[in-house]
Order: structure tokens, then sequence, then C-alpha cells
């Protein structure tokens, strides 16, 4: 993110607010929970960025009519501008890495982390199972771990 922090900052946009904007701008509008898992952040940080991008038109939420709690989070055309605006900065970017590392290697790395990714989704459907607790010792050390 080193590479690309500046011009998120010349447009006024954090990384976290960029986040959301690519994948509202890759998949279209979503429950904010769908938001949250799609863009690695904690629904409370989103209840925190959100109305910010509201404020400044990028984005707008509107609520469920079958569950007023819920509510759906969508790209407004002034967000779709600024991913316009950014994107040539991106793309020389993106270009700067894949000359460097290979643009064969890059490839590869997103097939692996599209990968991990689903791998990830995956545990999480999974039932969880028990860890059992230890007990602590006398002095703090946890019994079995020496």
């Amino acid at each position: 993110m080193c590479l690309f922090r500046p011009g998120l900052r010349r447009h006024g946009v954090t990384e976290q607010q960029w986040r959301i904007l690519r994948a509202l701008a890759h998949a279209g509008p979503m429950e904010v929970t769908e938001l949250a898992d799609a863009t690695f952040l904690l629904g409370p940080s989103l209840s925190r960025i959100l109305p910010d991008m509201e404020k400044r038109q990028l984005v707008s939420r509107r609520q469920l009519d079958s569950d007023l709690r819920r509510s759906v989070v969508s790209l407004e055309p002034k967000g779709l501008r600024l991913i316009a605006a950014h994107a040539p900065d991106s793309e020389r970017i993106y270009a700067r890495i894949a000359a460097r590392f290979g643009e064969e290697r890059v490839t590869q790395l997103f097939t692996l982390l599209h990968e991990l990714q689903e791998s990830l989704a995956e545990i999480a459907q999974e039932p969880r199972k028990s860890v059992p607790r230890t007990r602590k010792k006398r002095g703090g050390v946890k019994a079995g771990g020496g």
C-alpha cells in the first residue's frame, strides 16, 4: 500500500475508504455485513467510516424493507468518478510492480491469494470445535506449556 497511499491522499481517501469503494465497484450494492467481509473491516469501523463517505456522496445506504436493522450500501456516481480519477495512478503502480516482480509471478500471487481467501471462507463456515482450556499453575505458567 505504500506505493498507493500518496495517490489516495491526493484524492482525499483513506485506505479503508478505498477498499470500500473498490468492493462496491466490483460486486455492486452489498449489505453492511457482506461489505465488512469483503473489505476485511470490522463492523464498528464501517459504522465510523460510512457516515463520512455518505456525507461526501461517495456511497449511499438504505434500509432493507424486510428487516429495518439491515442496510445496503451502494456506490454513488461521485464514488465512481473518484475511482476513475485514481485508476490511471493505480494502473501505473501495478505496471511498475509487474515489471519489477514479473507479470507471471504477479498473476501467480493473485491466484494464490484468491485460493487462500476461498480456503479461509471455507474454514469460517466450518463448525467451531471447542478447544480444551488449560489450567494455570501457580506462577502464571500454563499446564503443559513449559
